[in-house]
């Protein structure tokens, strides 16, 4: 989608992206995979070469996806010199409700929106040996722990608490978003704006 924008050389029409991008948003939707974390890499560099005492506004809309991208947004929104602002519309699942929780200049979710966690799956179902089932058990328990410690630290909450609130697939409302400490207060979609300053 284009949009028009408006100079001294007449109108011109701007990729949407774009757009946006001058604006400082990065809009994080659908299923986070190794090239979503690679385009947001190279997003948040582009944006933190410009000014990076300017925030960032990330709007996101997903159901999570690969831990291993996840991972590397959350590096690069934790390291980002300019502060990273999260915005959930619509849905925060999995791997994006531990990035709603990661944002580092403010936290937000619109009013029917809805964040869920749970433990990792296991990727492609399980095969092989009882050797190389060992080695996948092993690891899914690491990462557990690993994703675990980083929801405690965002949230606030105890070990035991992420631990049974990621059991099973558990969803949080706005308001239980808030209360769980996945973000920090819901705003309307004409509060996003003022979010963005």
């Amino acid at each position: 989608m284009n949009v028009e924008v408006k100079s001294s050389s007449g109108i011109s029409l701007v990729p949407m992206e774009t757009r946006n991008l001058a604006n400082r948003i990065i809009f994080l939707k659908g299923e986070i995979d190794g090239d979503k974390a690679c385009e947001f890499l190279e997003q948040v560099l582009h944006l933190n070469r410009e000014d990076d005492s300017l925030p960032i506004t990330v709007l996101i809309h997903s159901p999570g996806g690969e831990i291993d991208a996840g991972m590397l947004i959350y590096d690069v929104m934790r390291s980002s010199k300019a502060p990273i602002k999260t915005v959930c519309t619509g849905k925060a699942y999995s791997m994006a409700a531990v990035l709603l929780a990661a944002g580092t200049g403010g936290r937000y979710i619109l009013p029917h929106s809805k964040s869920m966690l749970h433990e990792p799956l296991i990727p492609n179902g399980v095969g092989g040996n009882c050797s190389s089932i060992r080695s996948i058990s092993e690891s899914l328990i690491e990462t557990r722990k690993m994703m675990n410690d980083i929801l405690a630290k965002h949230t606030g909450k105890s070990a035991d608490e992420i631990e049974k609130a990621t059991a099973y697939d558990h969803y949080f409302s706005a308001e239980e978003s808030v209360s769980f400490g996945l973000c920090d207060k819901i705003i309307s979609f004409d509060e996003i704006e003022e979010v963005m300053k």
